[in-house]
């Protein structure tokens, strides 16, 4: 007949195995606040190292990256390589650069074809012009092109930069609502703003309509000292850039989706520091 062990005795075995378990598993990083909610990624020609497309995004995917973002004329030239590496690595190509030029529609094309969710834009100044009919002017270009990309699903995302225009969140606000599209938003840059304001102000005002964010940093300090572009010569998390407020202000508005780095690239070494740095500031 089978010996059947006490209460305390079972209890005491139980505790002893459960010990030896926690022992016995091997170390697992702790889940940040925005683990599973944002993707990181890196824009296509960060990855410098003499590589195929293929071994390109496994290298990627071996650093912790989830997406890729080729400009327009990358997208184009690699499209299939791009599409088969993707498939096979599981590294996404979530987006496309489109930036200034005017022939959205073909970036929209190539970012349907890659599987990818939206095209990167920037509305440039005319500083010999008018302010107000280069406003009204990239609206319409934008405008001509939101029927196409409503048809592929792909989001017009309006990127915030040093072209002197639309350099507050009210006037970028101001210019994605009155192209009245839900397909169109807003490219977040963290890094570029700071030179004229904060980066947690442009996410409380810019809100849901920021559909994914650029990771950079930026430094008054440098710029005070050296000028207004060696503020960028700074790596992520040891600028001015405020991380917790951004972190709060994305919780806000409970953000969700891509966060791509846009900083000078280089090799793995590099590339495995900016996916740490990204870790660290984004809390993933």
């Amino acid at each position: 007949m089978p010996i059947r062990p006490d209460r305390r005795s079972f209890l005491q075995t139980t505790a002893t195995l459960g010990a030896i378990a926690v022992i016995s598993k091997p170390h697992q990083t702790a889940a940040g606040a925005f683990t599973g909610k944002i993707k990181k990624a890196v824009k296509y020609g960060m990855v410098t190292e003499p590589l195929s497309v293929m071994d390109k995004l496994k290298m990627l995917k071996d650093l912790g990256f989830d997406g890729v973002e080729p400009g327009t004329s990358d997208a184009l030239e690699h499209r299939d390589a791009l599409l088969k590496a993707s498939q096979a690595t599981g590294v996404a190509v979530h987006g496309v650069v489109c930036a200034s030029n005017p022939d959205i529609t073909t970036s929209v094309d190539v970012a349907k074809d890659l599987g990818a969710t939206s095209v990167l834009l920037v509305v440039p100044t005319n500083a010999k012009g008018s302010y107000l009919k280069n406003y009204a002017d990239r609206q319409e270009i934008i405008r001509r092109a939101i029927g196409h990309a409503e048809k592929h699903n792909i989001q017009l995302l309006i990127e915030n930069v040093w072209a002197s225009f639309l350099n507050e969140p009210l006037s970028m606000a101001r210019f994605v609502d009155e192209l009245q599209s839900p397909i169109v938003g807003v490219y977040f840059d963290v890094g570029n703003n700071i030179r004229w304001g904060y980066a947690g102000h442009w996410i409380e005002v810019l809100g849901n309509r920021i559909g994914k964010l650029d990771i950079k940093e930026y430094s008054r300090k440098l710029q005070n000292e050296k000028g207004l572009g060696a503020g960028f010569d700074v790596k992520i998390g040891e600028g001015s850039v405020d991380w917790p407020r951004v972190r709060n202000e994305l919780g806000k508005i409970d953000f969700q989706g891509w966060a791509t780095a846009e900083v000078p690239g280089g090799d793995r070494q590099r590339l495995e520091d900016v996916a740490n740095r990204m870790n660290r500031v984004l809390d993933l």
